[in-house]
């Protein structure tokens, strides 16, 4: 650790203004919501899930572990497998970007608002628009989709399973998963972990799965992790104000430049500035946590002309 910084802010509120809470001098130990950085750590559960055998492969049948909902196992679901929910390619009809938090238009927000009782049917009843595999859409809710198929393989929960295989041997000792009201956990987003928590995490991904000499999580998923999926199969991936996005199992994947230097990069995204930044060519981890929920987020010129600079020298 060569860089450390805590300064004052406002804790995330869905309803204040501006997304704002209370306002804090942040710390250490202070938990923050990290929003869609859930999703990777979710993904990396799923990876353990694989590598220990409760799953036998990302390319299953997502139907095979959710015996529930086995009524919405027809009109094209039946072939979404595990690795399109991880990818954002399930086909399924669905829009979290399209429209701005705070209505039900947003589906995001709808499942949260309207389908407390069962969260997954409020994702699996949508129609297909594309064939799985075939576009990219961003989709929240297929990754609550993944928490529950976790618990059926592994007969775990996502907090149990975590804790067990990831958290537990990071020694990251403070943690709050958030469930709907049926007890589904909410695998999307509105986690809680500190930055020093969150940096655990990219450093296990630089070291290609290893903590402290033991294998967390398999370097083969890793590899699956930083590496853009659908490249070779013509699948656009929107791309943020950066201009530089792309998409793996989970995480989004970059280059970033400055100082003289270019490295490819790979990243844990979350609403608002919520950031793992793993740059595997400069040997480096950077983590970023942020109140932007409503303007520009500025951690790549952060990056560019304070980070990478002070690299050089």
């Amino acid at each position: 650790l060569v860089f450390e910084e805590y300064m004052e802010g406002n804790k995330y509120k869905y309803d204040g203004p501006y997304h704002y809470g209370e306002r804090i001098q942040w710390g250490r130990d202070s938990l923050h919501i990290i929003h869609s950085v859930t999703k990777s750590i979710t993904s990396a559960c799923i990876g353990i899930a694989i590598d220990k055998g409760y799953i036998s492969s990302e390319n299953e049948s997502i139907f095979n572990y959710l015996p529930e909902h086995q009524e919405f196992k027809s009109g094209g679901r039946e072939d979404v497998t595990i690795e399109h929910l991880l990818t954002m390619t399930s086909g399924l009809k669905w829009d979290e970007w399209g429209t701005g938090h705070g209505s039900a238009a947003n589906d995001i927000d709808r499942i949260y608002w309207e389908c407390q009782d069962d969260p997954l049917a409020c994702v699996l009843e949508n129609p297909m628009t594309h064939s799985p595999g075939e576009k990219f859409n961003y989709n929240g809710g297929g990754t609550d989709i993944l928490g529950e198929i976790l618990k059926n393989a592994s007969g775990m929960n996502i907090r149990d399973f975590s804790e067990e295989y990831l958290f537990g041997l990071l020694e990251i000792d403070s943690v709050y998963w958030t469930q709907f009201e049926n007890g589904v956990f909410s695998c999307d987003g509105h986690f809680k972990m500190t930055p020093r928590g969150m940096l655990k995490i990219g450093i296990t991904f630089l070291n290609e799965g290893i903590w402290n000499d033991q294998r967390i999580i398999s370097k083969e998923w890793v590899e699956k992790s930083k590496t853009t999926y659908g490249n070779n199969r013509g699948i656009n991936i929107p791309i943020d104000d950066s201009g530089r996005n792309g998409y793996a199992f989970s995480w989004w994947t970059n280059q970033i430049s400055g100082a003289g230097m270019q490295a490819s990069l790979f990243q844990a995204g979350g609403w608002g500035g919520q950031e793992i930044i793993v740059i595997p060519d400069l040997n480096m981890v950077v983590v970023f946590t942020g109140g932007n929920y409503v303007v520009k987020k500025h951690y790549y010129q952060i990056l560019e002309r304070f980070v990478l600079p002070a690299i050089t020298g």
